[in-house]
């Protein structure tokens, strides 16, 4: 199995060893880097979640992870382990076989991600008969199984449909049946509520929790949508133009926001127990791999830079417990 001997000794000596393990992940395109420097990891039945503006490198972050990024990007990382066993330089036929049975990903826009050509029963079959947890004579009957398991009503009807017959928040539900057939242990979930309405993001949101229990996966929630992060992660990861620039368990964040651009994300966001007359918007726009500012690559969006931001690319400082920010000019926690 697995890593199964690394995690041993690793539990032996005292801890269960981290399910994912990234440290210093660097991806680049033609020269230019859109993930710089990212460290984050993950333990069993933890939930992270990583936050940030589109153009952040949240979604890179993941498909690197995932060895699914084309040949003419640069991965490089001092370490990239799933349950104790390199990720990096291991060959594209090993990485397939960890594909959909060790790690799964549930991608933003379901309707692309699913083959139109193809009906929903076929695509899940193919998925549990490729990494052999069924044959192809069963996989009818696991198909059906599978999509009701994740909510969908008269599911061997459902078999037989194409994507495009079935609503968003259905076809949704048929990318975590497959995200989930050959029971992974590692999720990414990239952008799974987007442009579904609010009940049906809350059924998705619940219906992810349920699995995460019952399959004591590992999920990494990739979104935009602070609230649904913090109704759904243990830990977050704020990312801004490639980097990390805040971590912390989630009621840390939340409560206690460190960086700059975390409070102002925050305060970007509506309240549903303050009522305003108008949200606070950070001013600008995350800036290209190409144009990057000198020193703090938020500075020139942010309130209070100075000439030592302009010049000082600032270090992850301890600013609570396993709590850090990369500020010069954190807001630091207080005692309780």
């Amino acid at each position: 199995m697995l890593g199964t001997a690394r995690r041993a000794a690793a539990a032996k000596a005292g801890g269960e060893a981290p399910l994912l393990e990234v440290t210093r992940l660097s991806v680049a395109f033609s020269g230019l880097t859109v993930v710089d420097g990212v460290s984050l990891s993950l333990r069993e039945g933890e939930v992270l979640g990583i936050v940030g503006e589109s153009g952040s490198g949240k979604s890179v972050t993941a498909q690197a992870t995932m060895g699914l990024l084309p040949s003419s990007a640069r991965v490089t990382a001092d370490r990239l382990s799933l349950m104790g066993e390199t990720l990096l330089g291991i060959g594209e036929k090993r990485l397939q076989r960890l594909r959909g049975s060790a790690m799964s990903m549930i991608f933003q826009e379901p309707m692309t991600a699913l083959n139109p050509v193809l009906t929903i029963g076929r695509q899940i079959g193919e998925t549990l008969v490729r990494h052999g947890v069924v044959t192809q004579g069963q996989a009818r009957e696991r198909s059906a199984e599978l999509l009701a398991r994740v909510g969908i009503p008269s599911p061997r009807s459902k078999l037989d449909d194409y994507p495009h017959q079935l609503s968003g928040g259905m076809r949704q539900r048929v990318m975590i049946a497959i995200a989930i057939a050959c029971n992974p242990r590692l999720l990414f979930a990239d952008e799974p509520t987007t442009a579904l309405d609010v009940t049906i993001q809350a059924q998705i949101l619940e219906l992810l929790r349920e699995l995460q229990q019952e399959y004591r996966m590992g999920i990494v929630l990739i979104s935009h949508d602070l609230g649904v992060v913090s109704s759904f992660a243990d830990r977050v990861a704020v990312m801004y133009a490639g980097r990390i620039v805040e971590d912390a368990a989630a009621d840390a964040i939340f409560a206690r926001p460190a960086h700059p651009y975390t409070r102002g994300l925050l305060a970007s966001r509506p309240s549903a127990t303050h009522d305003v007359a108008r949200l606070t918007a950070i001013p600008g726009t995350v800036p290209p791999a190409f144009d990057l500012p000198s020193g703090c690559r938020f500075r020139t969006r942010c309130a209070q830079a100075d000439a030592a931001c302009a010049a000082t690319d600032p270090p992850r400082v301890v600013v609570g417990p396993a709590h850090g920010a990369a500020c010069l000019k954190p807001l630091l926690e207080t005692p309780a």
